[in-house]
């Protein structure tokens, strides 16, 4: 049998909510030490940027789980992730990101760590039809993704023989301003179906080469109760929640909370990591969890059970992270 070389991965997907990090001139070392208020008035972009605190607690999070490879959603453009790689990340990474079709210019976008001996590709399927429209649209034009649905190769030698292929996406809200389609659910149930056909499109054209589809659903698309628009998802494909894979008790799981003011605050997952079946052969058992934000002590800290204590963390999802290992390298 010939010798193949492997490598290992540890990747975190995560939901940076709202990561603006825009400028009207590039930031010193010394921005760092503002106000809040000061931080703000370096930019004059309609966008307010990240509260500063936040961002350097995200990033603090991110040192903490110090991924390969971040597969980030609401992130404010090219600009912004690059600001945010440099400025509190310290440059260690190298940026991915195609701006999308989001209306609140929120995106899907990669870190992915310099030292890694890999080249990678990136592709957008954003001008990709989803074969809907709402009915009250007699354009007669389909719609596309509310984000977009962004292909990561990863390869040694040549861009057409990657060894890994990360698609991640942000699927339509809940949110529907017009009442035109109640809790999002058809646009989301379309969007889905495409990424469905995009996963098995892919799969044809790079066969046996490991998969994972990611981002934030905006529904429960777990295994268990699964919301009816994320069904084609286990009766079309061998993808599973990596959660799922490695056995995460179901209290663990959540990856957002609701919290309403004198109601009992609520977890549920939102964010997914599905792996195809060729990639489930490469997860180290026990790696994958839902992280926890730390204090400045370094406890977690626990799951907020009041707006105020919500609004103090950097995110208002938490990440997913988790190790492959002894992935074929060709």
């Amino acid at each position: 049998m010939a010798w193949k070389e492997t490598t290992n991965l540890k990747l975190t997907l995560l939901n940076a909510e709202n990561l603006f990090l825009l400028f009207d001139h590039p930031p010193g070392p010394e921005s760092l030490k503002m106000t809040e208020a000061q931080w703000q008035k370096l930019s004059s972009s309609i966008y307010e940027n990240k509260n500063l605190a936040k961002a350097k607690e995200l990033a603090k999070s991110i040192n903490d789980m110090d991924p390969d490879i971040a597969m980030l959603c609401e992130v404010g453009g090219v600009e912004s992730l690059k600001n945010f790689n440099e400025l509190f990340l310290g440059g260690k990474y190298l940026t991915a990101l195609i701006e999308g079709n989001s209306d609140r210019n929120i995106d899907v976008g990669f870190l992915i760590r310099k030292e890694l001996p890999y080249y990678f590709d990136l592709l957008t399927n954003k001008n990709r039809s989803i074969k809907f429209n709402y009915p009250n649209d007699k354009s007669g034009n389909s719609l596309k993704f509310s984000r977009d649905a962004v292909e990561l190769r990863l390869f040694q030698k040549e861009s057409q023989k990657p060894f890994l292929i990360l698609l991640l996406t942000h699927l339509k809200s809940r949110l529907d301003p017009e009442r035109v389609d109640p809790n999002g659910f058809e646009r989301r149930k379309a969007e889905l179906k495409t990424l469905v056909e995009i996963v098995r499109e892919t799969q044809t054209k790079h066969p046996n080469v490991p998969m994972i589809v990611a981002g934030d659903f905006n529904g429960n698309a777990s295994k268990a109760s699964t919301d009816p628009e994320f069904l084609p998802i286990y009766e079309q494909t061998s993808l599973l929640d990596v959660l799922e894979v490695d056995q995460v008790p179901q209290e663990l799981r959540a990856t957002f909370v609701q919290v309403k003011n004198g109601q009992k605050a609520e977890g549920r997952q939102l964010d997914y990591c599905f792996l195809s079946k060729e990639t489930q052969a490469y997860l180290k058992r026990q790696s994958a969890s839902v992280y926890y934000y730390k204090d400045e002590f370094g406890f977690k800290i626990d799951k907020p059970l009041s707006l105020d204590a919500k609004l103090q963390l950097p995110s208002d999802h938490y990440p997913i992270v988790f190790e492959l290992e002894k992935i074929p390298v060709w």
